[in-house]
């Protein structure tokens, strides 16, 4: 925790050399002691400063070095230029950092609930001779693809935190295509349902 000016003054008076002299200007000279908190202001400036540097270091309360750290992970990129409020372009930097990638379907739900939509996935199994009647006429690529079913619309709503610029609502569903397109596996096709299952 940062110390206040009148902590910086006291310490600087302890500073001063001691002696009959010393004591008379320190306990007196109300010039002498203003000099000593103009320069205890500063000290605890400096502090305070030193203090927001260490919440700057964690990018999910960034705020001054937030292009800093976008700077340094190559952001926006193609999926993140889509990152209008301040929470996004800090979850933008926050994912890239953490991410560890996968395959698996609860890995591709929780990559877009991070972005704010909730999906579920749809598998798609080819036809075998030995299926059931009710089943779908899949070919053999089928078994290649996989769909992504979310909401018409998500709309994401002004937060107590957002940036002043921001609108109350933005709308669509380009982030979560762009982000769950580029992460795929390369050999899949994803599809996108909106509205539906």
């Amino acid at each position: 925790m940062a110390q206040d000016v009148t902590a910086y003054t006291d310490q600087l008076i302890s500073l001063m050399p001691r002696g009959v002299i010393w004591d008379e200007i320190t306990e007196h000279d109300t010039h002498f002691t203003a000099l000593l908190t103009a320069l205890a202001q500063e000290f605890a400036r400096i502090d305070g400063r030193t203090q927001q540097l260490i919440d700057e270091t964690d990018p999910r309360s960034t705020f001054e070095m937030l292009f800093d750290w976008e700077q340094w992970l190559g952001l926006p990129g193609e999926c993140s230029a889509q990152a209008n409020t301040l929470e996004q372009r800090r979850q933008a930097v926050w994912d890239l950092l953490t991410s560890t990638g996968g395959q698996s379907r609860q890995y591709f739900i929780n990559l877009a609930a991070r972005l704010g939509y909730t999906i579920t996935i749809t598998e798609f199994n080819p036809f075998t001779v030995g299926g059931t009647v009710d089943e779908s006429l899949y070919g053999q690529n089928w078994q290649f693809a996989w769909q992504v079913n979310a909401p018409e619309e998500t709309i994401d709503y002004f937060t107590v935190a957002s940036d002043i610029n921001m609108a109350l609502a933005n709308w669509g569903n380009e982030r979560l295509e762009c982000a769950i397109t580029r992460l795929k596996p390369a050999h899949t096709y994803v599809l996108f349902s909106y509205g539906g299952a």
